[in-house]
C-alpha cells in the first residue's frame, strides 16, 4: 500500500522523516531564540507571516512532495502554528476533527505535524483513530477547560479509546493527517518541551464560507479558483511591518473560529 492509499485508508499517515534531527534542533533554536526576545508563541496562527524559517520550512519541496501526493498537485499553504507543551504542564488536546471550526467549503487539506522535539507517549503525543475521516464532521461541544490547547476546547465524547494510534515522533519526522480524522493528545509528563510545527495545506478549491476576508498562498501548482488574497511572506524574524499585519491576521483567525 503506498502513501496515498495510507491516507485515504487511515485518513493520516505517520511517521514520515522530512529533516535531519540536527535540522530540527536549529529550527528549535532559532525558534526559542524569538521566544527569549518577544515572549510565548504557542499555538499562533500565520507563522510564515512572521518568521522567515517557518515560511522556508513549511514550503521545502520535499514537505509539498509529500504534501502533493496527498490533495494533488495545487497546494495552497493557508496557516502555520507552532504547537507547545510545556514539560510536566496539564495542557492536553481532546478528541477533535480540525475542519470542525474553519469555514470551508470543502476537505480538500491536509495537516503536518512535525517534531522540533520528542514528540512521545510521556511528552503527549498525538493519538489518531484510523478511518475516523470517513463517518465526516461529527458533533462538538464545547468546553471550559482552561487546559484544552484548543481554542474553543471543542471536544467529541464517546471516543473508542481502545481503536485509537499513538503516533509518535522523534525530531524531523512529521505525521500528515485528514481535516475530519479524530485526533487528542495527553498532557507532557516529560522533562522537556513537546514542540510541533504544525502547517496546514489546501486546494484552491475550498473557499471560506464565513467571510471573504480570508488569506493563503499558492505554493504549488495552479489557483484557478482565487477564493484568497495572499499572505505576505516573512522576510526575516519578527520586522515590525510584519508584525503589524500579524496582528490584524490573528484576529481575523480567532472571530472566524469564534464565528462558525
Amino acid at each position: 500500500m503506498n502513501l496515498t492509499q495510507k491516507y485515504q485508508t487511515s485518513g493520516f499517515v505517520s511517521p514520515i522523516a522530512l529533516i535531519e534531527p540536527a535540522e530540527a534542533a536549529g529550527h528549535r533554536a532559532k525558534l526559542e531564540a524569538v521566544e527569549a526576545q518577544h515572549g510565548d508563541l504557542h499555538y499562533k496562527s500565520k507563522m510564515h507571516t512572521l518568521l522567515d524559517f517557518a515560511a522556508d520550512l513549511a514550503t521545502r519541496e520535499n514537505v509539498l512532495d509529500t504534501v502533493e501526493q496527498l490533495i494533488g498537485p495545487d497546494i495552497m499553504l493557508f496557516d502555520v502554528t507552532y504547537i507547545i507543551k510545556e514539560p510536566h504542564s496539564a495542557s492536553h488536546v481532546s478528541w477533535h476533527q480540525d475542519l470542525t471550526y474553519w469555514g470551508l467549503s470543502n476537505d480538500e487539506q491536509v495537516s503536518m505535524w512535525l517534531a522540533l522535539s520528542p514528540a512521545t507517549e510521556v511528552s503527549g503525543c498525538m493519538r489518531m483513530v484510523p478511518g475516523s475521516h470517513k463517518q465526516g464532521k461529527l458533533e462538538h461541544t464545547d468546553t471550559q477547560d482552561q487546559t484544552n490547547v484548543l481554542f474553543r476546547g471543542q471536544s467529541v465524547v464517546g471516543i473508542a479509546e481502545e481503536e485509537a494510534v499513538m503516533c509518535p515522533l522523534q525530531p524531523g519526522e512529521a505525521s500528515f493527517h485528514h481535516g475530519w480524522t479524530l485526533h487528542a493528545s495527553m498532557p507532557n509528563q516529560s522533562d522537556d518541551r513537546r514542540i510541533g510545527f504544525n502547517v496546514q495545506y489546501i486546494n484552491p478549491s475550498a473557499a471560506q464560507t464565513l467571510h471573504n476576508l480570508d488569506t493563503a498562498t499558492l505554493v504549488r501548482g495552479k489557483d484557478r479558483f482565487n477564493h484568497y488574497a495572499a499572505d505576505e511572506f516573512a522576510t526575516g524574524a519578527m520586522t515590525p511591518e510584519a508584525a503589524a499585519r500579524h496582528a490584524e491576521l490573528e484576529k481575523l483567525r480567532k472571530e472566524t473560529w469564534a464565528s462558525a
